[in-house]
């Protein structure tokens, strides 16, 4: 069985695309939501965000989520720090999620795929693209943010350019183009790859 990457920046429509796969069949990893339940039930991620964060870090056993972000938000080193203990946990799920799969390939969707060292676990990678302008207008009317949120979190990702050269097949989300087709196009070319 293959292991797919499926990466883009933020706003970009990687969800989108993911749940294109699911409907022809292929099961779907969603980093970001595995991420954040392991932070709330994977007894060794829990201990080590009390440590790096204290006991506010919890409220009621769950993830104090608006209280992490707000540390942070404006902490580089904090947040590589968090990353260094979310990844490694995160990357090790997968794994062991697509051990199970049993379809020609499965699909680890993901934001920071070349960013966490995890694309070396993986066989191919495609990558979504999308013009900037839209993905801050996607990510403004998403969650409800300013432009100025959105394009600081954009900052602190990637190079769009740079990640879409790096990937091996890339969708381009720019309303331009169909989505579909181009998903079909890919999934056809993995199904006669994984023969």
């Amino acid at each position: 069985m293959f292991r797919i990457g499926l990466t883009g920046g933020i706003g970009s429509g990687k969800t989108t695309v993911a749940s294109i796969f699911e409907v022809l069949g292929i099961p779907v990893y969603y980093a970001d939501d595995a991420a954040k339940r392991l932070m709330n039930e994977n007894p060794e991620l829990v201990s080590g965000i009390k440590k790096l964060f204290g006991d506010n870090s919890y409220t009621e056993g769950k993830l104090n989520r608006a209280f992490i972000s707000a540390e942070v938000f404006s902490n580089p080193e904090i947040l590589a720090r968090l990353n260094a203990l979310v990844h490694p946990i995160t990357i090790s799920d997968a794994k062991k999620w697509m051990k199970k799969q049993i379809t020609p390939y499965a699909i680890k969707e993901a934001a920071i795929i070349f960013e966490s060292n995890s694309h070396v676990h993986l066989d191919y990678i495609i990558g979504v693209s999308s013009p900037i302008e839209m993905r801050i207008q996607r990510v403004m009317q998403r969650d409800n943010v300013s432009r100025e949120q959105v394009y600081s979190r954009i900052q602190q990702q990637m190079d769009e350019n740079e990640k879409m050269s790096r990937c091996d097949f890339v969708v381009y989300n720019d309303e331009r183009q169909l989505i579909i087709p181009q998903v079909l196009k890919i999934h056809e070319e993995l199904l006669k790859n994984c023969k």
